[in-house]
Order: structure tokens, then C-alpha cells, then sequence
């Protein structure tokens, strides 16, 4: 019998509550995405996709770790969890063989318990949930010394029983839950780089839109370090999403930009957001996207006043989404720390030259447009025309 994990099992989440032409559209891409991230990371393994799991097995004539495809398969934006596991017959001194192996390694002084999830009609095996955990448990207690510990045990072993076959398992590894990547259409997003934009980016993906980041070239205002940062950031944020060509896009606004510090004052920042906005509804429209995204989070910044929001997006028409919008900075630090986009989004921000010393935090509509190029707006749209990929 097999004694060392020989597949990895992918538990899905959100997807199971779907219709059930929903739920199969989405493990089809789910499969899919794991598959796209083996790839991308050289490790080898068949995926195969079943109503309630997806499963990767080793492929004929080739080496297969296990433990290495369930920690890359974990990056998959819709994974709940993934678990390296052994392949036994669904009997339960197959069960307990299989986890007492996997009981080798046992810490000592550690207690443990068993948990089994059956699948099929009752008759389909000849035990409960129930007693074959406690058959199962009474082997690893007997094979290791430890102590059952039922609410807060230091180790569970987990035996995931099918008809026709049973994955037993003890290491888990946690996914980012969500959506699958690719559900839910495409969006554009203002990306700085700094440490707002990457989080929103990565929440974006976690529900299952494709995401297209789009930096602007603040010229003087900018610089080579900041757009490295962006680069940076993207890369980082993408890597659970090889499949999707979220390489990011650079525009040029530096003249822009130059003028508009020339013929503003109070209402500056406004004016910019606006036409970021507008350069990224431009590119939304050339790349099929139905919606563009910021990293605001309200009342964080002058331009992220509730009134001066209303402001900025007057000069968008298709929906603006803010997944960051009711977080607190701290919380989207540690997220930035979790995802590993902090090191390199805490670069000073250049874009911070370009505010006034006395910003506007409750503009209307008319003052800004009043004080604002006439053209600014059209001059940002036509900027997309000029954008370039970041190979």
C-alpha cells in the first residue's frame, strides 16, 4: 500500500454554493487556473476535476511531490485549503494503515484527532463518519502514544472517504478563498504600487476578475524607483494568476501632470484622480474591461473624502469599484505584509509632490471643473493610445 502522500487534494469554497451549471463553469476554471500554476512553476501533476474536489495526481513517467503541488495549487485565488494526501482503498484498515504511516513523524507530547467526511448513500460503507475516525484514532493512539484531543487538537488527521476510493491526510495548507480567476470578467486598475493599490488588486483577483494594472508616468512628479515598485508589486500580485496578462501598463503623463500643477491650487488632486480615472476607463475600453478600480479607502486621503469621491468619479462612466474602501491602514498594511507586496510598496510615493499644502477635502463638482484645463479630461483619455507593457 502507498505509504507517502501520492496526490494532493483542493478544497473549493464559494464555488459550491452555485447553481449547478455555475458551480461546474467555475471548477472548470478552477482546474484550469491550478493547472496554469503547476505549470508556470515547473511542477509536474495530472489535474483532475471532480464535483466536490479537485484532485492532482501524479502523471505517467514523471516525478510528483505531493507536498509541492498542494503548497503551489494553495496560491489559487477560489482554494480554500489543499492537502497532500495517500490514495487507499475506502476500508477502514486501509484508513488506519494509511495514517499511522503518515503518524511517523508524530511530535511528541502532541495530541491529535481524527476526522472523517464520507461521501455516497449509507449503505455505501459498512461504517459511520463517526466509528471510523474512532478506529482509525485508536491505531494512531496505539502507533504513537498520543492523547485524543477532539476540540483544539495540535494535529488532525483528516480521512476524506469516497466510494470508490479514500485520501488520507495530516498537513493542510491554507488558500486565499474567493472566486477562480476569470469568472467574473476584467477590470482596470490604478496601480501605484504603493501599499493600497497592490491590496486592491489582489482582493480583485480573490473574486475571480481578471485585473489589468495600469500605471501613470508622473514624469518629474515620478520616478525610475517608483515605477520599479509598480513592476515589482504587479509581479508579485499576479503570480497566483499566470494565465492572465496582468503585466503592467505604463502611460506617460508627465506632461499632464506639469501643467496641471501649473493651473491648479486646492482642487490639484481631484483634478488628477479624474483623469487617472478617465486613462484607465480609455484602456478599459481598448482591452474589453467592464469596470475600473482604485485602491481609495475613504476618508484616508484629501481626495478620499466622501464629497471630493463623488467629485472624481463624475469624470468616469463605467463603475468604479474600491475594495479597500471601508479598511482601515492598518489592516492593509498587514495585508501587504501577508500577500508580500510591503517591502517593495514602501517607497516614497511620488505623486505626493504633486499635492498642495492646503488640499481641498470638500469640493463640488463645478469648482473643480472651473479651476481645472478646460481639455484636461479628453488630453487623459488620449493618453492610453501612448501606454507600453512592462515585459
Amino acid at each position: 500500500m502507498q505509504q507517502s502522500p501520492d496526490l494532493a487534494v483542493v478544497r473549493y469554497g464559494e464555488a459550491g454554493i452555485k447553481s449547478d451549471k455555475v458551480r461546474g463553469q467555475m471548477l472548470d476554471r478552477l482546474a484550469a487556473n491550478v493547472r496554469a500554476i503547476l505549470d508556470d512553476r515547473s511542477i509536474s501533476g495530472e489535474v483532475e476535476r471532480r464535483w466536490s474536489r479537485v484532485l492532482i495526481r501524479a502523471p505517467e513517467d514523471a516525478d510528483f511531490a505531493a507536498d509541492e503541488a498542494a503548497r503551489a495549487a494553495a496560491d489559487a485565488f477560489g482554494v480554500v485549503s489543499t492537502r497532500p494526501a495517500i490514495t487507499t482503498a475506502p476500508e477502514a484498515d486501509a484508513l488506519a494503515a494509511a495514517a499511522v504511516a503518515l503518524a511517523e513523524d508524530h511530535p511528541e507530547g502532541a495530541t491529535f484527532a481524527v476526522r472523517a467526511n464520507r461521501a455516497g448513500p449509507p449503505e455505501t460503507h459498512p461504517f459511520t463518519s463517526q466509528e471510523v475516525a474512532s478506529e482509525v484514532g485508536a491505531a494512531i493512539g496505539e502507533a504513537t502514544g498520543a492523547d485524543v484531543d477532539l476540540d483544539d487538537p495540535d494535529r488532525a488527521y483528516r480521512l476524506d472517504i469516497r466510494e470508490n476510493e479514500a485520501f488520507v491526510s495530516v498537513t493542510e495548507y491554507d488558500g486565499p478563498g474567493g472566486l477562480p480567476v476569470g469568472t467574473q470578467g476584467k477590470t482596470v486598475v490604478l496601480f501605484s504600487g504603493g501599499l493600497d493599490s497592490p491590496v486592491a488588486a489582489w482582493e480583485l483577483f480573490k473574486r475571480g476578475l481578471e485585473v489589468v494594472p495600469v500605471y501613470l508616468d508622473l514624469g518629474d512628479y515620478g520616478g525610475a524607483d517608483h515605477l520599479a515598485r509598480a513592476v515589482e508589486t504587479a509581479e508579485t500580485v499576479a503570480r497566483s494568476a499566470p494565465h492572465v496578462d496582468a503585466r503592467l501598463r505604463v502611460v506617460p503623463a508627465g506632461d499632464l501632470v506639469d501643467d496641471l500643477v501649473a493651473a491648479t491650487g486646492a482642487t490639484r488632486m481631484l483634478s488628477l484622480r479624474r483623469a487617472m480615472l478617465r486613462v484607465a476607463e480609455a484602456v478599459a475600453d481598448d482591452v474589453d474591461a467592464h469596470s475600473i478600480a482604485t485602491g481609495e479607502s475613504i476618508g484616508q486621503k484629501s481626495s478620499q473624502t466622501g464629497p471630493n469621491v463623488r467629485v472624481t468619479d463624475a469624470a468616469a462612466n463605467l463603475p468604479v469599484h474600491r475594495p479597500l474602501l471601508t479598511r482601515d491602514k492598518p489592516e492593509i498594511v498587514a495585508q501587504a505584509r501577508e500577500i508580500g507586496t510591503f517591502v517593495d510598496a514602501t517607497t516614497n510615493v511620488g505623486c505626493e509632490r504633486v499635492a498642495p499644502d492646503y488640499p481641498e477635502t470638500n469640493a463640488t463638482r463645478s469648482e473643480v471643473e472651473a479651476a481645472e484645463p478646460e481639455d484636461l479630461l479628453d488630453r487623459a483619455a488620449a493618453l492610453a493610445d501612448e501606454r507600453y507593457v512592462v515585459d
